[in-house]
């Protein structure tokens, strides 16, 4: 699947976000299409997913262990990223990683690496709603979801995107953005 969440940073954002001192790196996730399948079953304990082969390279480690070292946010651009990173953190911590993933991350998921997301509106019961939610707490993203609905926003790959930080890493104000 294309990386729909970074179609939305072009040339001129990159060069405009590294001007404020914003930090890159790049992570590879081969996603399927296990991804972006429905929840069918009752427990969510019980769903599975399909296998999907990714590499946070030597660099993008060190990369996202200097940003944590130095009281940065890692701010994964994409539920795909968000998830190498944190089986990378759950296999081996900051540290680099290579192999297949099935992380299923729900609400009660204990997150080690990602401080945010930036991603794109997503369909209900799937995983990625899933994901969301596990960031952000059930309550806080039906509130943003209802406001999207509201005001219109563009759902799925190629809808309008939010960067979702949790209230940790906020002073609490809506971190909804199109």
């Amino acid at each position: 699947a294309a990386p729909t969440a970074s179609l939305h940073f072009d040339v001129a954002l990159m060069d405009a976000l590294k001007a404020r001192g914003v930090a890159t790196t790049y992570v590879t996730l081969h996603v399927g299409a296990g991804t972006f399948l429905p929840v069918k079953v009752d427990d969510v304990t019980t769903h599975k997913m399909h296998a999907e082969w990714g590499q946070v390279s030597a660099r993008a480690a060190q990369d996202i262990a200097d940003a944590k070292a130095q009281g940065g946010r890692v701010i994964p651009v994409g539920t795909t990223a968000l998830r190498l990173i944190e089986t990378m953190a759950r296999d081996n911590g900051v540290s680099p990683w290579e192999g297949e993933t099935d992380i299923f991350i729900y609400p009660g998921f204990p997150f080690r690496v990602a401080d945010g997301l930036m991603t794109n509106f997503h369909l209900p019961k799937s995983t990625l709603m899933m994901l969301v939610a596990a960031l952000m707490g059930q309550d806080r993203i039906k509130h943003i979801y209802d406001h999207a609905v509201a005001q219109g926003y563009r759902f799925f790959s190629y809808g309008d995107a939010s960067l979702l930080l949790p209230e940790t890493h906020t002073d609490k104000t809506d971190t909804t953005k199109s």
